[in-house]
């Protein structure tokens, strides 16, 4: 009988493809805490940083923790659970899912389609990596948790700057002057001016060329316009007034870094989805 053949095998397909769909958590509220990672408050301080978003912008984040991937890449198990659960309004699909999956060592960022252009690829990546894996490598899940749900509203609100990109642009400020001018004044100009040297001609080539020299060498190490112009006339000014036999160099360096984040509040109420779809925007990452 052909036809009971075909109806046969039609149904072993469909029942192979159902069974081959991962058994995803029940959407409960914006934090789905399957592993138990966080402690209650944990939790409610999370929600209540997600539904304080939700509120103002309609955007939803939703943050889960699963026991299993069940064998699935993180990437296609959140692309299929976001779409399962409909994170996002249907008529915007601005939904986000921060995914994480501490037995496989596994994180992901979901991103709505509505989402894309204000939380690329690139910069759900760079706040996986910056963000999330230096705590989740130490063991602190609520940290990374916390200062990556931090970083994915401010990324959403155009506010996210990576971390190199912030200590890059740090502003300079005089008072990192100090230190060098100083040092470069005891050893250079104040033994020179201190023997009431006189103006010499025959030192402006000398001036020009070590002047030229510091001011050169102090922008390729530090990257300080000011600096190296103050620098170069400091040695200029000495030079035209030095003793020929006394010629004596110096040099200074100093750095600064740093950088702190995070934020949060307390609890949410009642939530489900609203029907947005995803696309496959997002990153993954694992530790």
């Amino acid at each position: 009988m052909p036809l009971f053949r075909y109806l046969l095998g039609f149904a072993l397909l469909a029942f192979t493809l159902l069974n081959a769909q991962p058994a995803f958590p029940e959407l409960t509220s914006r934090v789905v805490d399957e592993a138990t990672l966080f402690s209650a408050a944990q939790k409610a301080e999370l929600e209540s940083v997600l539904e304080n978003h939700e509120n103002n912008t309609s955007n939803q984040v939703v943050v889960v923790t699963l026991k299993s991937l069940d064998g699935y890449d993180i990437r296609d198990y959140g692309l299929e659970l976001g779409r399962a659960w409909g994170i996002g309004q249907k008529d915007k699909n601005n939904g986000v899912l921060l995914i994480i999956a501490p037995n496989e060592r596994k994180v992901s960022i979901e991103v709505g389609y509505g989402l894309e252009g204000a939380l690329p690829d690139a910069t759900a990546k760079s706040i996986i990596d910056q963000r999330i894996l230096p705590y989740f490598k130490e063991g602190d899940y609520f940290g990374g948790t916390k200062l990556g749900v931090g970083a994915i509203i401010s990324a959403i609100k155009g506010e996210y700057v990576p971390y190199e990109v912030e200590s890059s642009s740090k502003s300079f400020k005089f008072s990192d002057l100090i230190m060098p001018l100083i040092f470069l004044f005891v050893f250079i100009a104040g033994p020179v001016f201190g023997k009431k040297n006189k103006f010499d001609v025959n030192n402006i080539i000398p001036a020009l060329v070590l002047s030229g020299f510091v001011g050169f060498f102090t922008w390729v190490m530090f990257s300080i316009l000011l600096l190296s112009i103050m620098l170069s006339i400091i040695v200029f000014v000495s030079m035209l007034f030095a003793d020929p036999t006394v010629y004596e160099n110096s040099g200074s360096g100093g750095s600064y870094s740093g950088y702190s984040g995070g934020g949060g509040f307390s609890s949410g109420g009642g939530f489900s989805g609203g029907g947005g779809s995803f696309g496959g925007g997002g990153a993954s990452g694992n530790w």
